[in-house]
């Protein structure tokens, strides 16, 4: 059936309270139609759009955005738009942040460069569509969808200034940091944004990528080890091979780790990595995120009844050996 951006979004698990402007909701979305005679706004939370197959062209009130799979997007709250397909279809993930806007991360000791640099991200130029016609307004508040008919297009912004505005960043621009010495590193060292919570050190929501990059650390087994984290990890997968996972975790699908739940590498994985040679290793065409939030997510019945749930998934762990001896 043919189906819109919208129409196309499915609700995988969420966290916080949307009147209390605190949390997350994490979607995923799939359309084959364009929204030529439907408008949008989310009055609840800013939305990161994460493309993982096809192309989108965003027509906002504040210009026109095109994003494809290695590239994000983020619309304000209150911000009118629809989308188009130049491909056809898409599919990709959503993170729906109801807390404070995503930011850059404080950098500390790394200084003014790095991470995601500011210059990289990308603002539209004034657009406007003047056109009259029957069209479908539908807005997202207090958790519901509210429809009503208008009779010419919201899009009609003929100009404007300041900082609310849309915006996309390519995530191949960002300046990966890591070890040289050895040891693994904190994956907050991978956070393109961040959206912060009343408590230092535990944002709302931190969105981590896994990009391309070099292994070089010495003594060191180099992929995610086995731990426990204070914050809740909800994983997605755009291209490629996460190098913690060698099969089952494919593009496209999700996993959900919260907080205080171990996990690390599968059986193999840990395999690989305990007798692998310790030389440079390049890292490519991959690329992995994190929507991180300090508060517990929650799975809807959509994501726990679905028929792609790997209800094996545990058994990745069960022959791992026991290798700590007196």
């Amino acid at each position: 059936a043919e189906t819109d951006f919208i129409g196309g979004i499915v609700t995988m698990a969420g966290c916080g309270d949307v009147f209390a402007q605190m949390g997350i909701a994490v979607h995923i979305f799939a359309c084959n139609k364009a929204m030529t005679e439907r408008f949008f706004y989310n009055a609840d939370a800013e939305m990161l759009i994460v493309p993982e197959s096809g192309r989108l062209k965003i027509l906002t009130e504040l210009g026109v955005i095109e994003t494809e799979a290695g590239e994000i997007a983020v619309l304000p709250r209150g911000l009118k738009f629809r989308v188009e397909l130049p491909d056809g279809k898409a599919r990709g993930y959503i993170c729906e942040n109801y807390g404070g806007h995503f930011r850059l991360p404080d950098l500390g000791p790394i200084g003014a460069n790095g991470l995601a640099n500011p210059r990289d991200f990308e603002t539209p130029v004034a657009w406007f569509e003047d056109k009259d016609g029957n069209f479908e307004l539908t807005a997202k508040f207090g958790g519901n969808l509210w429809t009503t008919e208008i009779k010419s297009s919201p899009l009609n912004v003929v100009a404007w200034h300041g900082n609310y505005a849309p915006y996309k960043y390519d995530l191949r621009r960002f300046n990966t940091i890591g070890s040289v010495s050895f040891d693994h590193p904190d994956p907050s060292i991978y956070t393109v944004l961040t959206s912060p919570s009343p408590e230092i050190g535990v944002a709302n929501c931190d969105f981590v990528i896994f990009p391309d990059r070099w292994l070089v650390a010495e003594n060191t087994f180099r992929p995610p080890w086995f731990h426990r984290n204070f914050m809740s990890e909800f994983m997605g997968l755009v291209f490629g091979q996460y190098d913690a996972k060698e099969e089952g975790f494919v593009a496209g699908g999700a996993s959900l780790h919260n907080q205080m739940s171990a996990h690390g590498p599968d059986a193999e994985a840990f395999e690989k990595a305990s007798n692998a040679e310790l030389k440079p290793q390049k890292l490519s065409g991959t690329l992995a995120f994190m929507f991180e939030s300090r508060y517990i997510i929650r799975p809807t019945k959509f994501a726990m009844e679905t028929a792609e749930l790997q209800h094996e998934y545990f058994e990745v762990w069960q022959t791992l050996p026991k290798n700590f001896k007196m």
